[in-house]
């Protein structure tokens, strides 16, 4: 088991779930895309440092996104899960939270006044500072080093210290995450996701671009809808569904040790959660049924997501939905399909049949983003605007044809104005201007105009769903 040492960690004392699993129980398993720490005594100490920490969320708002996605899973609402592929720890500043809250809020705008839907918004972002990689170590001019695992593990300079596996990262990327979730709370709650800050949200380079005009044409009938409101007599102003949103958080627990040490007992409901997130998903690389990941994530309370890969069978599905959703609750779970644009037709139906023949009642979200990358001629890694909305097109098209709901839109964006995926309207990017404001830590981002585009299309695809 790659990079997992025999190590006891005292939590503090909590009473036991009468069941055979415990926080621990992962540690029996064998657990991939693990980084190898150095120093098992540090990786402890850590441990047990974190297990005395705060919860970042709490169950009562954990509780409260497993019953939205429920709605979800039955038909009533849409899920839109989105932002950075991998968050840096200098980007947890009120600037940086607000850049990433202002092009989710205009997405989840153009997704519900567009479609007519409850859009339950769930940022990847609080927490997700870790990545997988298809190889472990990484080779430039003949030196071999480990590969960049996120900012929770090591740093991506290539050097032998910064490679190195730091589990003090572990307690930093807490108190980054920590912060990250107060901005959150105050802004969603203090005004700026206020319905009438809509025209605010649309920076200047969004404005300029088609997408950004078509979605100032938006605002105004927003806008113009409270007035009218509020000349029928509606109070909105008190009406604080219109000034205030609930954003929750997401990262995927790639991690067993740090969700472990921020998983608690709740004595009211007498279940364990992963404190670290509302919600954690399992990726297409630690999927495997009898691996830790998934053994750590099969009893906690909060909603957990899987991504579904082209590799997954139905058969493999339904094992995994087994053993993650025993009890088959509507909200439990949320799969990611990340098939690729031209598969979805193909390799979706199958496994949507074989979730609602096991009556499981997930919600199927779309990832369209990886799929869909490649390295272009110029040498960096991308994606294609136009491939990410064909997937997208796809999976709404079988989900017709299935006669079972398009749940949701996994997206990994932001709000500055990078040049990291080709495409777009008039301010289309090309491949030789990739490298003009190509700054993600992984994988390619859409930006803001390019996201608002988007949006205008899932918004299109909901409406033509719903309306048939």
């Amino acid at each position: 088991m790659s990079g997992t040492h025999p190590t006891t960690v005292h939590a503090p004392a909590r009473t036991p779930e009468p069941t055979a699993w415990s926080p621990g129980s992962w540690r029996a398993r064998p657990a991939a895309q693990q980084p190898d720490w150095p120093d098992p005594d540090q990786l402890a100490r850590v441990e047990n440092t974190l297990a005395l920490q705060p919860p970042l969320v709490l169950p009562a708002e954990i509780m409260e996104l497993r019953g939205a996605l429920g709605d979800v899973a039955r038909g009533r609402g849409f899920l839109l899960q989105a932002g950075d592929c991998a968050e840096r720890f200098s980007s947890c500043t009120e600037d940086g939270v607000r850049s990433k809250l202002r092009v989710i809020l205009q997405v989840a705008i153009l997704l519900t006044y567009g479609a007519g839907l409850p859009v339950v918004k769930v940022g990847r972002i609080g927490g997700q500072f870790g990545k997988p990689r298809s190889k472990p170590t990484e080779t430039v001019d003949g030196v071999e080093l480990p590969a960049f695992r996120g900012d929770i593990v090591n740093a991506p300079e290539f050097t032998a210290e910064a490679r190195r596996p730091d589990a003090d990262r572990l307690l930093r990327a807490y108190h980054h995450s920590s912060a990250a979730v107060n901005v959150l709370r105050a802004l969603t709650h203090g005004g700026f996701a206020d319905l009438d800050q809509a025209h605010a949200w649309n920076q200047e380079f969004v404005r300029r671009s088609a997408a950004g005009r078509r979605y100032e044409k938006t605002a105004d009938e927003i806008t113009w809808a409270l007035k009218f409101m509020a000349a029928c007599g509606v109070d909105v102003r008190s009406q604080t569904e219109l000034h205030q949103i609930q954003l929750y958080t997401s990262h995927e627990a790639l991690l067993p040790h740090y969700e472990q040490a921020l998983t608690r007992f709740d004595e009211q409901r007498r279940a364990w959660f992963d404190t670290s997130a509302h919600m954690v998903w399992i990726g297409d690389r630690t999927r495997q049924p009898d691996g830790a990941h998934v053994e750590l994530l099969s009893g906690i309370g909060n909603p957990v997501g899987l991504k579904v890969g082209p590799g997954t069978t139905p058969a493999d599905l339904r094992e995994l939905c087994e053993r993650l959703d025993p009890q088959r609750a509507p909200g439990r779970l949320v799969l990611i399909a990340r098939l690729g644009a031209g598969k979805a037709a193909e390799l979706l139906p199958p496994l949507l049949r074989a979730v609602r023949d096991a009556g499981h009642e997930p919600v199927w979200a779309c990832d369209p983003m990886h799929g869909n990358t490649f390295v272009s001629e110029s040498g960096y890694k991308t994606r294609r605007l136009t491939d990410i909305t064909a997937e997208v097109a796809e999976f709404f098209a079988v989900h017709r044809q299935e006669g079972t709901h398009p749940g949701g839109i996994h997206l990994e964006l932001t709000g500055d104005d990078v040049t990291e995926c080709l495409g777009g309207d008039l301010a289309e990017v090309l491949d030789d201007q990739l490298s003009s404001r190509y700054e993600t830590a992984c994988d390619p981002r859409l930006n803001a105009v390019q996201s608002i585009e988007l949006a205008f299309r899932v918004a299109e695809f909901l409406r033509g769903h719903h309306g048939a």
